[in-house]
């Protein structure tokens, strides 16, 4: 059983501090894309790191910590890989590995079919369009992905709080750089994207909060 005392409760929040300033650097520096260097992809990857520490010092042990931080570690290599366009698929399975922890982490009770029927819809009609676009060797990639993503945020959803917005917000973050990286560049993309991925992934490790003391 995980114990969440008031006063470390308390105490943890000053590990939130890293993730502000590490957030606050990247839009501050906002280094152009084309520079495929690693410091770039430190500053990419620091503000998802930072939060690693947030469940560790909120709770005394179970599951639901361990596969947040383990997602947020895939999240960050994520990030890290798509510096370099040559290693995009390799951040597809880094997020894949990601989303699938978090799909764990939340469980599958309540299991809310409604939702689930909705989140296939969205990702038939979705998928459905991406197919026009893409190269037939991403077709197979793509298609894992998305499913992969909408399992997550079924999940998610039927947990409600932080971690139906952040799984809300994270998917729609995947989708928009979908949109933008196959189909068509959309207006402002990184900056829209960007700041709803750092803001599912707070709002997801915040869950811990209240999922890690009812799933544990």
């Amino acid at each position: 059983m995980v114990r969440c005392l008031p006063l470390k409760h308390q105490q943890a929040r000053r590990w939130l501090s890293p993730f502000i300033v590490t957030c606050s650097i990247y839009f501050l520096l906002w280094i152009p894309e084309s520079q495929s260097t690693w410091v770039n992809a430190l500053v990419k990857s620091l503000p998802v790191l930072s939060l690693v520490v947030y469940p560790w010092a909120l709770t005394s042990g179970g599951s639901y910590p361990w596969l947040l931080q383990g997602g947020l570690v895939c999240s960050a290599v994520g990030n890290a890989c798509l510096i370099w366009p040559e290693a995009f698929l390799h951040g597809m399975t880094a997020f894949a590995a990601a989303h699938f922890l978090y799909f764990c982490a939340f469980g599958l009770s309540p299991l809310q079919p409604a939702l689930l029927l909705l989140t296939v819809l969205a990702f038939v009609v979705y998928y459905g369009l991406l197919l026009l676009y893409l190269e037939p060797d991403m077709f197979l990639p793509v298609a894992v992905y998305m499913l992969v993503v909408s399992a997550m945020l079924w999940r998610g959803l039927a947990q409600g709080g932080s971690a139906g917005w952040g799984a809300l917000l994270l998917a729609l973050s995947d989708a928009m750089l979908a949109w933008d990286v196959f189909v068509h560049p959309l207006p402002y993309a990184r900056l829209v994207t960007m700041s709803t991925y750092y803001l599912a992934q707070l709002l997801i490790t915040l869950s811990v909060k209240s999922l890690g003391l009812k799933n544990d």
